[in-house]
Parts: C-alpha cells; sequence; structure tokens
C-alpha cells in the first residue's frame, strides 16, 4: 500500500484511476541536492491555514499569484519547493519574519484551474527543513533550508508509544464514521515513529496550532507523545458524540414506534366509534373558549389559535406552547368584576377599626367613595402613593381599603425587581414564557376591580435586561393602562378598573416620570402619643391573644407601655414595639404554663425585669446656661430629638472647622451664619480683627450619626454670637429654622415631630420660623399649651430670646470648656432620607436596623 492510497477513495473507476496517476506524478519529482554546505536551494510556496507533513499527500488550493509562479518555476525545473506555513493565516503579503523556522521540503503536481478562478494541485511531503536564509524576495520567495534527518531507531519506550497511539488511532477510526479503515491498516505498516505521528495527526486534523507545534517538534519520540495526547482527548470527544447521536438515534425510534402506535389506536377508535380523543380535547378547548365571556378581539384570537392547534399532531412541540396560551386568555379576568360598596360611612368605621390616626390617607380614601357614590359612572381610578418609613400601616391600610369598597386585595412585591419582563413578559418565542407578573396577580385576583397593592416601588433595579419602571409607566397612566399590552399575550388588558396603591419608604428612588403618575401621601412616623394609642388598641389585645394570655387576666399599664417606647424602641413605626410586648407576653405566659405566680400588672418599674436594661438613652434639656451651647430640634423619620450645636474659640488664623458628621447643607448654613455674626460685629461690639486670630470650632455631638439640612441654621448662629460676645445661652430654649446672609429665618419642615420632641425633653420654650405657625395644627393640644412658641422672621429676634443679657468673660468660658469637656454617649446612625446621606453601621448591638436618622428637612 502506498502512502496516499487509504486518502484518496471513491467508488468511481475512471475517477480513481485519474487520482492515482497524479499521484504517480509526484513521485517523479526529485528531492532537492544539497550543496557543499549541507543546504538545498528552493522557492517557497506560502501556507495560510495548512500544514503539510512529510511523507502525506493532500490536495492544495493556489490562489495568489506569486505562489503560482513558484509552482511553475519549480515545475520547469523539475523541482521540489519549500512549503512554509504563516504565523498569521490571515496576512495577505508575508514577509521573511512572518513564517515559522521549520517547513516541509514537497513535490507540486500539475496545477488545475478550478470554476471559481483558483487553482489546485497534489502535493507530496518530502522532509522537515530547517530555513537557514531567503536569498529570493520577487517575483517569488526562495531560501536556503537545511534537511532534518530523523532518528528511525525504535526502543522500548518508542515502541511503547507507538502501540498506544495505534490504540488510540484505532479506537478513533471506530468511532470517526469520516476515518476510513484502511487508514488505521496504513498506520500498522508504519514503522518510524516520527512518520507515524505525522500521519496520524494528517488523518485526524487537528487545530491550526497544535499542527504548527507538532511540524515544530523535531524529536520523533517526544512528537509522538503529543499526538498520543491528542488523540486520548479526541476519543473522548468521540465517545460522547457517539453516546448523544446514539440517545438521539433511540427518541427518534421511540417517536417514531408511538406514532405508529397512536395511529393504530386513532384507527381502532374510529372503527368502534369512539372518535379521535385529540380532537376531542381540542372541540372541548374551542366550546371553553365560545362559552367563556370574552372581549371581541381576544375571543377572535383564542379562537385561531384552537384551529392551529387541530391541525397539529398530538405530539408536536407546539401543542404545549399553544394550548398555555390558550388557558391563559381563559383564566384572565377580562369582564368579570365586583361591585364597590359606596357607603362613605361603611368605609369610615372600618378604617377607623383598623387604624389609629393616618387622617390623610384615611380622608382621601373616603372623598374617593364619596365622589363615586355620587358619580358611579366615574372610570378614572386614583393611584395612590404611600411615602413613609417601615411599620407605619402602608400595606395594612391598603387591605382594609379594599376591605371597605369590597374589591379583592392582591399585593405585588416589587422589591429587587430587575427584568423588565417581570413587569411585562416574555415573548412567547422563547421556552417557558409566561406572562408578566402585573398579568399573573390579575389573574389571582379573578376580577378586572382589584385593589393592586404594589409594594416596594422604591426598591425597583435596573441591569442590562431592561427597566421595569419603565415598564411600569404603561400600568400606571390612566391615559394608557386600558389597552395594557404583556409581550405574551400581544392583547389589549383593561387596567383602567384597578385602583393601584403603590407604596415607599423615600421617593428618592422612584423615577421622575413614574412619580409625576402617583399621588403621594405622606406617612409620618407615629409620635408617642399615637404609639400608646396603638398599643392599647391593637398591639397589646393582638400579642394578649396570640400567647394565650386571656384579656383581664393581666394589664399593662400606660406609665410601662410608655417606658418601652422610650427607652426599649427607637422606630418610626410600631414593629418593634410590637416585638418588645410580645417578649413580655411570652414570659408572663411561661411563668403561667409553668404553675408559677406572675405579675397580674405590669408598670414601668417592672419593664426591666422583662426586657433587660435600658436600649435607648433619649437626650435632654441643657441644665445650665452655657456659652457657646444652644439647642437645635431635629426631625428622624423616627420622631423628632433636640440636639444641642456646640461653638469653641481658640487662638488661631481664623480657620472654621465643622466636626460630627456634617452634610454639605448644613456646613453652608454654617458658614452663612458665621458671615451674619461677621456682618453685625459692630453691632455685637466685636472688633473685626478678632475672626483673623481665632479659630472657630463647631461640633455636632453624636458623631457616628449623619447629620444634614438647613434648619440647623439659627442655631448655629445663635451659638456662634454667644461665643464670640460671651453671652449665655437659656438652657431650656430650642429653636429650628434656616438662616440667610441677611439674618432671616426661613420656613423648615417636620414641625410636629421637633415641637413633641421639645416637649418631651422638657424645653420650655420653643423658636420657629414665622411661617412655620401653620403647621402647629398638627401637634396636641396638650404640647401646644406648655410650650411657649415663639415664631421670629429675623435672626435679631432669635437671639433677644435666646441669649442672656448678662456678658461674660469670654476667656473663662474658654477655659471652663477645655477643662470640663462635654461627653456624650455616642448613639447609632443616621440621616434622612430625603438627602439621601448612606447609613453609618450601628455603633451599638441593640440599635435595630431603622435607628436614628436625624435631618433638617428643606420643606415641610
Amino acid at each position: 500500500m502506498k502512502e496516499h492510497d487509504w486518502y484518496f477513495r471513491d467508488d468511481d473507476q475512471e475517477f480513481g484511476e485519474a487520482l492515482h496517476r497524479r499521484t504517480e506524478e509526484l513521485y517523479t519529482v526529485p528531492d532537492a541536492q544539497v550543496d557543499e554546505e549541507g543546504l538545498i536551494d528552493c522557492p517557497v510556496l506560502p501556507m495560510r491555514d495548512m500544514v503539510v507533513f512529510p511523507h502525506m499527500v493532500s490536495p492544495l488550493f493556489v490562489a495568489r499569484d506569486t505562489s503560482i509562479i513558484a509552482i511553475e518555476e519549480a515545475h520547469l525545473a523539475d523541482q521540489t519547493v519549500i512549503a512554509l506555513t504563516q504565523k498569521d493565516p490571515e496576512q495577505d503579503d508575508p514577509g521573511i519574519d512572518d513564517f515559522n523556522p521549520i517547513g516541509v521540503e514537497i513535490a507540486v503536481g500539475r496545477l488545475l484551474s478550478m470554476p471559481d478562478d483558483s487553482n489546485s494541485a497534489l502535493i507530496q511531503g518530502r522532509r522537515r527543513v530547517e530555513i537557514v536564509e531567503f536569498t529570493q524576495l520577487d517575483p517569488f520567495m526562495r531560501v536556503k533550508a537545511r534537511p532534518i534527518y530523523e532518528i528511525k531507531e525504535v526502543d522500548k519506550q518508542v515502541d511503547a508509544t507507538m502501540r498506544t497511539a495505534l490504540d488510540l488511532f484505532q479506537k478513533c477510526v471506530e468511532l470517526d464514521r469520516s476515518l476510513p479503515e484502511e487508514a488505521y491498516l496504513y498506520a500498522l505498516n508504519i514503522e518510524e515513529p516520527g512518520w507515524l505521528a505525522d500521519m496520524i495527526v494528517t488523518a485526524i486534523a487537528p487545530v491550526l496550532s497544535e499542527r504548527v507545534e507538532l511540524l515544530l517538534t523535531l524529536n520523533p519520540l517526544e512528537r509522538l507523545r503529543k499526538v498520543v495526547h491528542i488523540l486520548a482527548q479526541e476519543a473522548d470527544v468521540l465517545e460522547l458524540e457517539d453516546q448523544i447521536h446514539t440517545r438521539a438515534q433511540s427518541e427518534v425510534d421511540r417517536s417514531q414506534r408511538e406514532y405508529f402506535l397512536r395511529e393504530q389506536l386513532r384507527a381502532i377508535q374510529s372503527e368502534l366509534g369512539e372518535g379521535d380523543m385529540w380532537q376531542r380535547e381540542v372541540m372541548e378547548l374551542r366550546t371553553k373558549v365560545e362559552g367563556t365571556s370574552l372581549p371581541e378581539e381576544v375571543q377572535s384570537r383564542a379562537l385561531k389559535e384552537v384551529d392551529r392547534l387541530g391541525q397539529m399532531p398530538a405530539m408536536s412541540p407546539e401543542v404545549g406552547i399553544i394550548r398555555t396560551y390558550v388557558e391563559w386568555i381563559l383564566d384572565l379576568p377580562w369582564m368579570q368584576s365586583t361591585d364597590d360598596n359606596l357607603n362613605v360611612q361603611h368605609a369610615s368605621e372600618i378604617l377607623e377599626r383598623d387604624h389609629y390616626g393616618l387622617p390623610k390617607a384615611k380622608e382621601r380614601i373616603l372623598e374617593y367613595i364619596a365622589v363615586r357614590s355620587l358619580n358611579p359612572k366615574r372610570l378614572r381610578q386614583p393611584i395612590l402613593c404611600f411615602v413613609g418609613p417601615p411599620g407605619t400601616g402602608k400595606t395594612s391600610l391598603g387591605r382594609s381599603i379594599a376591605e371597605a369598597l369590597g374589591r379583592k386585595f392582591v399585593r405585588l412585591s416589587l422589591g429587587g425587581v430587575r427584568d423588565e419582563a417581570e413587569i411585562r413578559g416574555h415573548r412567547r418565542t422563547y421556552i417557558g414564557a409566561l406572562p408578566g407578573r402585573v398579568l399573573q396577580t390579575m389573574r389571582r385576583a379573578e376580577s378586572i376591580n382589584p385593589l393592586f397593592m404594589l409594594d416596594e416601588i422604591d426598591k425597583l433595579g435596573m441591569d442590562f435586561r431592561g427597566d421595569p419602571a419603565a415598564a411600569l409607566l404603561e400600568v400606571l397612566d390612566p391615559e394608557q393602562n386600558f389597552s395594557f399590552s404583556d409581550h405574551y399575550l400581544e392583547l389589549p388588558f383593561d387596567l383602567s378598573k384597578v385602583m393601584f396603591i403603590t407604596t415607599a419608604n423615600y421617593t428618592g428612588g422612584i423615577p421622575s416620570a413614574l412619580l409625576d403618575r402617583m399621588e403621594l401621601i405622606e406617612f409620618p412616623g407615629y409620635i408617642e402619643e399615637e404609639k400608646m394609642e396603638i398599643a392599647n388598641r391593637f398591639l397589646i389585645p393582638r400579642q394578649f391573644e396570640e400567647n394565650g394570655l386571656e384579656q383581664g387576666e393581666v394589664k399593662i399599664l400606660a406609665s410601662a407601655t410608655q417606658r418601652v417606647i422610650r427607652e426599649y424602641t427607637y422606630e418610626a413605626g410600631v414593629r418593634n414595639l410590637e416585638r418588645e410586648i410580645g417578649r413580655i407576653c411570652r414570659k408572663i405566659a411561661r411563668l403561667k404554663a409553668e404553675g408559677k405566680r406572675f405579675p397580674h400588672k405590669i408598670n414601668a418599674q417592672s419593664i426591666e425585669r422583662f426586657l433587660g436594661p435600658q436600649q435607648f438613652f433619649n437626650l435632654e434639656a441643657e441644665r445650665q446656661n452655657e456659652i457657646g451651647v444652644a439647642t437645635a430640634i431635629a426631625w428622624t423619620e423616627n420622631g423628632g430629638e433636640i440636639m444641642p450645636v456646640e461653638v469653641l474659640l481658640m487662638e488661631g488664623k481664623g480657620n472654621l472647622q465643622i466636626t460630627g458628621q456634617i452634610g454639605n447643607v448644613m456646613q453652608e448654613s454654617a458658614q452663612a451664619a458665621l458671615s451674619y455674626l461677621k456682618s453685625r460685629s459692630k453691632i455685637f461690639n466685636i472688633d473685626p480683627e478678632t475672626y483673623e486670630q481665632v479659630d472657630v470650632h463647631i461640633h455636632i455631638p453624636e458623631g457616628a450619626i449623619p447629620k444634614d439640612g438647613p434648619s440647623a441654621g439659627i442655631t448655629i448662629g445663635t451659638a456662634l454670637v454667644s461665643a464670640f460676645t460671651g453671652r449665655e445661652v437659656h438652657k431650656e430654649v430650642g429653636m429650628t429654622g434656616e438662616i440667610t446672609l441677611r439674618g432671616r429665618v426661613l420656613p423648615v419642615g417636620g414641625i410636629r415631630e421637633k415641637v413633641l420632641a421639645a416637649h418631651r425633653s422638657g424645653l420650655k420654650t420653643v423658636i420657629l420660623p414665622l411661617k412655620n405657625i401653620k403647621d402647629l395644627v398638627e401637634v396636641p393640644k396638650r404640647a401646644r399649651n406648655q410650650l411657649q412658641i415663639i415664631p421670629v422672621e429675623h435672626m435679631d429676634q432669635v437671639l433677644d430670646f435666646a441669649l442672656l443679657p448678662q456678658p461674660v468673660d469670654v476667656k473663662t468660658v474658654k477655659i471652663q470648656r477645655k477643662s470640663t469637656p462635654r461627653k456624650r454617649k455616642d448613639t447609632p446612625s443616621p440621616e434622612t432620607q430625603n438627602k439621601g446621606v448612606s447609613d453609618p453601621p450601628p455603633t451599638q448591638p441593640a440599635i435595630q436596623a431603622w435607628s436614628r436618622r436625624l435631618c433638617f428637612p428643606e420643606k415641610n
């Protein structure tokens, strides 16, 4: 057998004979003769992505003009050429540095013209050569090369490697249908390790990089070992392919068998007069579509899909997809609705029964019911957004509204949703596609007019899969949602009769376009009086019931509840308050279950026995009048709180330093207050040169808590005037308000929480901006009567009420301030949501996740 006989086979005898004659011509071309230096001089045939190995015969397609000239020159001289593989196959005009250093001397047969204007020829590899130098570049390349002679001795190690290679090659031939059996027979007759390696790599044709690596490997044993490694990988892949093919073939055979049996079953049923079960199912589905109350367009689409279903074989993959689609159409409430209960008195009783406080939200719902009762044909539904801290009753109020209206209540949590398809669904082209969560929830509601609560709308995310907030624009827009289109159904679904209520903890994370479509109703944090009432009405009875205590068996006194609120919780809502009450009830229940004595009245003194030591410490008013210390009143989402502002003067160069985790807005307020003070130097009898000789340090205690906002402006201004003039600040005066450079006092927000915080902390006088007097309507009457509330329009009025007239030596005050520094207990995190300041980690393990967030809101 000659070395090319296995490689070219064809059943056509004439073609085989022609091919045999062409390969015989290759053997007539002699090898190039070496010169005295042992070198040969031959034309170069560049190879793009082809590697020729010695002894191997391969077809070659030639397109470059330079390559054709080189071959023709070799034919005229009856000599061989040297095939060099390019390092970069994409390079059209390679240079002398663009070839691998090892090539193969080859014999090239006659060129044949192809239909695509290219040329082809048969080539036969002769031996490896090492390029020494290029002797010619135009019109084609010539090189001088040194032939490489391989060691042909076969020792035990070489023999073992050859046998391993043959075994693996036999396995590949058996598994690969493209390899003829003659290839293995040919390999069996090769006695040289290098030749065997070249022959096998030509047969299995690995990737180009591996072929080049084998060409450059000159040691026959090393080359054969690499071939063994490649053969092992190839055998593993071929085994896997064979398993997949066998499995697929068995599936096809089984499908054909099932089809044959089903055809037989159909024929038997036809003979028995039972009809086709599949067609009977299709008819049942059609009857169900025709009997369901659907819009005309939806019914037409459903019947069209049923017709498609009837024309398909029962085992078609499309059957399940179409059937699921039709079932989704039938399950959605296209026209089913519930009747609204428009009795305003009934709704008011339910809202008052289930929730205490929240007057704005209740008033808005009662207004809607009243309008609907007067105009039942009104189709436009309100889209409300309840905004407030956690635990303030947003979601539970939605349930009560649904009960008051007599509507079904459904809830969809949007927290963490990042994919637009979660809202609009996937198109039916995707495997396992389903409608979006909006329509899934509507199917669960079984009504076209439920109360639909979209929870945590401010927690929506956005990534490469789209923006779900943008998809909600159509859902929450009354001008568009009457024909909401889901990607899965691709049919208009009417959402205009749905009453949407969304909830959020803050509006900063809601896109402006989405926010514009909703009516905001703020849920402020509960004040202490409201928490007391909620605990007595709802929390304590519920915890008694859940923990097996009978009503009247144990009584939690108001003083005990107040102590729990002040010393064991710090939150805007009442969730932690209910947990602490639950802890008390569980401990009592344990004593009762063990047959031990348990208290029947829980007073303030016994709270520590059940809940342990105090967890939160409220700030108190200053105990004495001081210089450079004024009391600000801060708003927090958990209520209000007083906050001292300290100013210290030191010898220096006129620098201003502000500490205490102060935000940019508060820093600007401090600078404005200092500028106001400098502009009034003559009035306060302050030498202007003093500002250049002292450094001013403003500190807001509790440095672990971020603080921001403009409403501490008049407090900082008061503390600065006190420090520079030596006038003491009245210990029982608290204040809030924004300061301008001209000393004007501007309105701020959070007045209800601030006034109640001042009252709770023992302050006697509260200074407020004049334009904030209107906000005192929300303050309980008891707190208003016990506080002296002073409205001001200018900083001069603030100083008249806040500062004592007797001047004190400033230097003496400085020394006292340095020797007796104020120490404040570090408190946990954080800052208003409206300012977007991130919370630092809590500094006490007892602090809950929603801990203090100090801020000074700019607007009411």
